[in-house]
């Protein structure tokens, strides 16, 4: 008779895809009695946040009953603690933070990037991908460039929070920030903190794999 292996529900932002798919992937679920599923929710709900809860809300009506464990691959995200209300109502729990800057990066190194320069736009991986359409498209500025410093005005820089070695995505974020009129920041966080908040989000109870 198969062993019964503990099943989770991980619903996730979409901008997470990538990400997510690298660190489960270290994981060795089936070595730990584990069986994680993944159901993304499209990614541009963050220009909509008070939208998430209500589509976190149907994917947990749906498919929640079917597991174990539900986690949810976001931060607060712009949802001004609605997704926390939700979660405790129907007893789930989310990734650490107010953003995922936070989480990629870990919660310590985001608090000092965030001390030593508060006025700092950050990208990711996926930020820097699709900084066209998501940035420039979605706040007007293809349409009305005119308006950037309205919107970042108050920026003295952009910071990178690399999550790969990826030397085109570094030159996009350049890009991004001379597109922006900001000072260039680096910052390599890799996957490792990652990885740390979703081990213990989801109950993997051996080291992750490197």
């Amino acid at each position: 008779m198969a062993e019964s292996r503990h099943r989770v529900l991980v619903i996730a932002c979409g901008a997470l895809v990538r990400e997510l798919r690298a660190v489960l992937d270290q994981f060795g679920a089936g070595d730990v009695g584990l069986a994680i599923d993944v159901e993304y929710l499209p990614a541009p709900l963050h220009n909509r946040p008070e939208r998430i809860p209500a589509a976190v809300r149907e994917v947990v009506e749906r498919r929640g009953v079917s597991y174990d464990r539900v986690v949810l691959g976001y931060a607060d995200c712009g949802t001004g603690g609605r997704l926390d209300a939700l979660a405790d109502e129907l007893g789930f729990t989310r990734l650490p933070g107010a953003h995922c800057y936070e989480f990629l990066a870990g919660s310590d190194v985001f608090e000092s990037l965030h001390d030593a320069e508060p006025g700092t736009f950050y990208l990711t991986d996926y930020l820097a991908r699709y900084f066209e359409p998501l940035v420039i498209g979605g706040l007007g500025l293809d349409r009305h460039p005119e308006l950037r410093d309205l919107y970042f005005g108050n920026y003295r820089q952009l910071c990178f929070l690399s999550q790969t070695d990826d030397p085109a995505l570094l030159a996009a974020a350049r890009a991004a920030a001379e597109r922006l009129g900001l000072e260039f920041v680096h910052r390599p966080t890799g996957l490792a903190p990652l990885t740390a908040v979703t081990a213990d989000l989801v109950g993997v109870p051996v080291l992750v794999r490197r």
